[in-house]
């Protein structure tokens, strides 16, 4: 097939985007197919309809890439694509929303506060922090509405470091969560198709969370696939994502991040378009599951909208 790799773009995430469609390209040769690497710019439009694409591989994380942007357009030229759609890519990258259909279906998730920009610098909604605190107590987590990667986020310990940290989270997004922070393990499962592939633990090298470099900088944290957790709780922690998974409206793949505290299991957020470098959790579980990269790739394909 003629597969267009969407990968690059002008989000915060590009470079993380970057390493995944460059593995993702070396799959997709390795398949057998004829792949054309576009980077996100004024002349997607014009390339695609010059090249006319069997299907587009969606690389992309973050804003224009996993929001539904870069979805819509594909929809409009009629070029099927990877991963959800429109209104479940919009649904994953609005934390906020997110949270209230989790709440809407029965699915854990801790509690928050959403604060725009607007209504801080318009409406005097700064003092109602303090009402925020005693909604979702301290310690808290100050984060961006629609960012991913942990990028903007900060653990607040005192009612004082409010005001900071959501200037922190709102330099990145013009909305910003006050959510619950719950003590706990940080558990990921990545959806490919309709199945929950093994769980992944995520454990923090250096530092006390799993942050940006974390995430990706090699030997950042140290990953558990399967995690050990016993029959029980891994069944019910597959129940909880796919409950949100499909909650969204995903399809293809994304990934759910859970945090398990002494409640049990809770949802922090859903990934459209997990990452696929070679420090990401998706392939990490896909190869726990028996699955290599290239057939995991094939797997996306075919899944294709």
């Amino acid at each position: 097939m003629k597969v267009a790799l969407l990968q690059g773009g002008r989000s915060l995430e590009r470079g993380v985007s970057l390493r995944s469609g460059a593995r993702v390209t070396e799959a997709l040769l390795d398949l057998g197919h004829q792949v054309e690497p576009l980077d996100l710019g004024p002349d997607l439009v014009p390339r695609l309809e010059a090249l006319q694409p069997d299907v587009a591989f969606i690389a992309l994380h973050g804003t224009e890439g996993e929001d539904g942007t870069v979805q819509a357009l594909l929809e409009l030229l009629g070029i099927p694509h990877t991963g959800p759609g429109v209104a479940a890519c919009q649904r994953c990258m609005d934390k906020s929303l997110s949270k209230f259909i989790f709440r809407e279906h029965g699915i854990p998730t801790p509690d928050w506060v959403t604060y725009s920009e607007a209504a801080i610098r318009d409406f005097g909604a700064a003092s109602t922090f303090a009402r925020a605190v005693d909604r979702v107590g301290l310690p808290l987590v100050a984060k961006p509405a629609s960012q991913g990667s942990s990028l903007g986020v900060k653990v607040v310990t005192g009612a004082e470091a409010i005001p900071g940290a959501l200037i922190t989270a709102l330099s990145y997004d013009s909305r910003a969560l006050l959510e619950t922070w719950v003590s706990g393990r940080e558990l990921a499962v990545s959806v490919l198709g309709n199945e929950a592939l093994p769980v992944v633990e995520a454990i923090p090298t250096d530092s006390n969370a799993y942050d940006f470099e974390a995430r990706y900088e090699i030997g950042g944290a140290h990953f558990v696939c399967p995690a050990e957790l016993g029959g029980a709780v891994t069944e019910e922690v597959n129940r909880i994502a796919l409950a949100a998974y499909n909650a969204l409206g995903c399809s293809g793949f994304s990934r759910v991040d859970l945090i398990l505290g002494e409640d049990g299991p809770q949802v922090l957020e859903v990934n459209a378009i997990p990452g696929l470098t070679e420090t990401s959790l998706l392939p990490q579980a896909a190869e726990a599951a028996g699955v290599s990269f290239d057939q995991m790739v094939a797997k996306i394909l075919d899944l294709a909208r």
